[in-house]
């Protein structure tokens, strides 16, 4: 059975390539060179990493460009599920001597009408302050720098960290292939990932960065939305960092609501 979705997208993908290759006019040998470069990427586990750098922030801009609620953001892929459910007040599972300097995050969770929205599931993970992921890379232990927790009555949550540092993308492959040709490095700014997830609304994937860091304008992944960047303020007692940050999460049908809407109007 012909699923209709698949067969759209193919479509118009192979119209638009079609139109690509007869533009740049691109040689048998270019062909064949591309094709040996896309086995590599597929060999070497990188399809996921490329995909991410190069297109994910592109499907979201298409989507919710101009459109109520918090911007989403690239989930990446150093997110890991079932991490530990944190109680309060919640920290972010961590080593003993973990280097960095103490953030304390705190932000509101609200429906797009200005709902409070109580016991929303806050997942939360980060670079440490060398720039590597727990799972991702040696001698971290299994779950650092992350952690779920639920948001209170009035849909406000807090947690300390610390803050993470920037980083490079993997480089040695075919990825780091195709930004030396582009003439791009490879940095993504400093980042906070969090997913909320809340009964009737849609799951909401965004990061937030912070002011001043030297990579916001050039994110390798143009993940960064100016609404997603925040303030590192001194905390009251000299403990540290402290940035806010508030979210707005739609209906599962939102959609189909604006549609609703757009359509009406048009009548």
């Amino acid at each position: 059975m012909v699923n209709q979705r698949v067969n759209e997208i193919f479509e118009g993908f192979i119209k638009h390539t079609k139109q690509l290759l007869e533009e740049t006019q691109v040689t048998h040998e270019e062909y064949h060179e591309f094709v040996g470069w896309l086995d590599r990427l597929g060999r070497t586990g990188e399809i996921p990493l490329f995909m991410d750098v190069f297109f994910e922030t592109h499907v979201l801009h298409s989507i919710y460009d101009e459109n109520p609620g918090t911007e989403p953001s690239l989930l990446g892929p150093y997110h890991i599920k079932d991490t530990p459910m944190l109680e309060k007040p919640h920290v972010l599972t961590q080593r003993p001597d973990e280097k960095g300097e103490i953030l304390t995050f705190s932000g509101t969770v609200k429906a797009v009408d200005g709902k409070p929205l109580a016991n929303t599931l806050v997942d939360m993970w980060q670079a440490d302050a060398d720039g590597e992921y727990s799972h991702f890379a040696e001698n971290i232990p299994d779950y650092n720098l992350r952690g779920r927790f639920y948001t209170d009555e009035n849909g406000y949550f807090e947690v300390k960290t610390i803050i993470p540092a920037p980083y490079k993308i993997p480089t040695a492959g075919p990825t780091g292939e195709f930004l030396n040709w582009m003439d791009q490095h490879a940095y993504r700014p400093a980042h906070l990932h969090l997913q909320f997830e809340q009964d009737g609304y849609e799951n909401l994937i965004t990061q937030v960065f912070f002011e001043g860091d030297q990579w916001l304008e050039t994110d390798v992944a143009e993940g960064v939305r100016p609404s997603l960047v925040t303030k590192l303020e001194d905390n009251a007692d000299g403990s540290g960092k402290k940035a806010s940050l508030d979210f707005e999460m739609r209906t599962r049908d939102w959609r189909a609501n604006i549609n609703n809407e757009a359509l009406q109007t048009s009548n």
